[in-house]
């Protein structure tokens, strides 16, 4: 009996980690389907369409030379039984109702989907275009190890899905376990390097053996994250070492040692954050002393809370007078100044992005009640956050109907 054809996926987002994430992560056989090509923008995607013809599109509405909506006109004129799957940052629900019209079976913010709503309307496409479930176990279309558990790590990392944390206890049993060794994980960071890491870590070296091999991990272009086992760790240090007099750029750090999957996992959850927060800064760990960069991370863990400086003083053991001096140098602005840009800078964003309560957001920026968080909101902008929210709610909308013209 003949095989029943495969449903074939096109998916086109501009960026890499989206739609490598989509290829990696969902079970495509599960559903009788393969991703054929993916797309980093529109034209490229309708090149794509045309040659390969899928039943499925999953496409980002915002994307350069064309945008999704009208990727989405152009293949629905092509070909009107498409199944199309819009992606989007927006929340808008009449954002979402414009791109129904154009004859899109789903909308999904990209950012905040579960995998049960996109499986949940492959499911239905499958039904509809009349394919066979396959049991086999998914191929990685195409997609390495590496770049796989990239778009794990990067989901897991960034609060997405847990995938990774089931992968992470299967290798630390299996070809990461090192006989038992401790392990270390390191964070080498490239940005402004001649070298990328890859270049770097595929020379090293020991035995005539390539250390790194199989446990390097990829975040992006000038981040990668790589295991090492306890007996290796000085070669790997020499080489960073010796590539740091060629590269001064070059960053790493650290975790170590470490035996069992759940301290790996808080490894890798650590290094993220601390890069994540010299990224915010555009500062690095080294470049502010021990007890600054600490105090700071405080800070970040702890949004509600309202630390006074004696407090976080005493949490990184220096003297009041001693801390002020010291973070004022660093930072550049006084504890308590830094304090207030900080809580503003939440305050923003939680107006702007949730649709929680003026009281909820008081709590989690720790400035009590939603009455003494209103005052202080408008002493700080000139604006009450009421307003500021109305005023990016309209702007969003204005810039989501302008783009479905």
């Amino acid at each position: 009996m003949e095989a029943t054809k495969m449903i074939k996926v096109l998916i086109a987002d501009d960026e890499s980690i989206v739609r490598k994430g989509l290829r990696s992560t969902v079970p495509w056989d599960k559903y009788g389907m393969e991703v054929v090509a993916d797309a980093p923008n529109g034209r490229k995607a309708w090149d794509a369409f045309l040659e390969h013809q899928p039943e499925v599109l999953i496409t980002d509405i915002v994307m350069p030379e064309m945008d999704g909506i009208e990727l989405s006109r152009k293949v629905k004129e092509k070909a009107p039984h498409t199944k199309i799957i819009l992606l989007s940052c927006h929340r808008d629900f009449e954002y979402a109702q414009q791109g129904m019209k154009l004859g899109a079976s789903g909308y999904l913010l990209k950012t905040a989907f579960e995998d049960e709503e996109l499986e949940g309307m492959l499911a239905k496409f499958q039904s509809e275009l009349g394919a066979a479930s396959e049991s086999a176990v998914p191929e990685e279309n195409g997609i390495d190890q590496g770049e796989r558990l990239s778009t794990l790590l990067y989901a897991w990392l960034n609060g997405h899905n847990h995938k990774f944390i089931g992968e992470m206890e299967k290798r630390t049993r299996e070809e990461w376990s090192f006989h038992g060794e401790p392990v270390y994980i390191y964070l080498v960071k490239t940005s402004g390097c001649e070298s990328s890491w890859l270049d770097l870590l595929k020379k090293v070296t020991y035995e005539d053996q390539k250390i790194c091999e199989g446990t390097i991990i990829p975040y992006g272009e000038e981040r990668c994250y790589c295991i090492v086992p306890q007996s290796k760790l000085n070669v790997l240090d020499m080489l960073l070492v010796e590539q740091k007099s060629k590269n001064t750029k070059l960053q790493w750090a650290k975790r170590g040692p470490l035996m069992h999957a759940d301290e790996r996992l808080q490894a890798w959850s650590a290094l993220h954050k601390e890069a994540e927060l010299e990224k915010a800064h555009s500062v690095s760990a080294v470049d502010w002393p021990e007890a600054i960069w600490r105090a700071v991370n405080l800070l970040h863990e702890n949004p509600a809370a309202d630390w006074s400086v004696s407090d976080v003083a005493k949490q990184v053991g220096l003297s009041r007078s001693h801390f002020s001096i010291l973070f004022k140098k660093a930072v550049g602005d006084s504890f308590v100044a830094y304090q207030y840009k900080r809580k503003l800078k939440l305050a923003y964003v939680l107006l702007k992005e949730t649709n929680l309560t003026m009281q909820d957001i008081a709590e989690r920026t720790g400035l009590g009640d939603s009455k003494y968080f209103s005052k202080w909101f408008k002493r700080c902008t000139g604006q009450t956050p009421s307003y500021y929210r109305t005023q990016q709610k309209g702007s969003t909308l204005q810039t989501d109907m302008h783009l479905l013209k």
